[in-house]
């Protein structure tokens, strides 16, 4: 069934839940996994700020406006990543996770992991990207997953 064409069911301040979302059966799990998860984008986002000379010398010289989009991208991974921890529009705050993955593996640890010239630097760029990948999948699996049912609705998903 498409996501589309089913009716959302309102829930307040926060995001519509859709007869399909999950329902999570011990949400302090669910709690965990989201602060697991969104950890690293708020240590990192906090970083670029922090440490943005780091950041902008990560990535290829050929890139304009370096930190430019090191700024950006902060500012989306920490508001992806609020959206995610707090179940405030977490499908946005995937997209946002996402949207900020894709490049970064792509631009920062692909180039580097054929580029660098220490083999021991290359096989780090290796697991780096692949991580990059999971974490990824992991943004878009909450994209379409959604958010956990309030107590109230729980019925209506079985």
């Amino acid at each position: 069934m498409a996501l589309s064409a089913e009716r959302p069911v309102a829930v307040g301040a926060g995001e519509a839940v859709r007869p399909s979302d999950v329902h999570v059966e011990r949400p302090a799990i669910g709690l965990a996994g989201r602060i697991l998860f969104t950890l690293i984008f708020f240590l990192s986002g906090i970083t670029h700020f922090t440490g943005m000379a780091d950041y902008v010398a990560l990535m290829p010289s050929a890139i304009p406006f370096r930190p430019f989009w090191v700024a950006i991208s902060g500012v989306v991974e920490l508001a992806g990543a609020t959206m995610i921890l707090t179940n405030r529009y977490p499908r946005l705050g995937g997209w946002l996770i996402a949207l900020f993955l894709v490049p970064v593996t792509i631009v920062v640890h692909g180039v580097w992991m054929v580029t660098d010239p220490d083999p021991r630097m290359r096989a780090i760029q290796i697991s780096f990207f692949l991580k990059g990948l999971a974490m990824t999948g992991c943004a878009l699996l909450i994209t379409q997953l959604g958010v956990s049912q309030p107590n109230g609705a729980r019925g209506r998903s079985r």
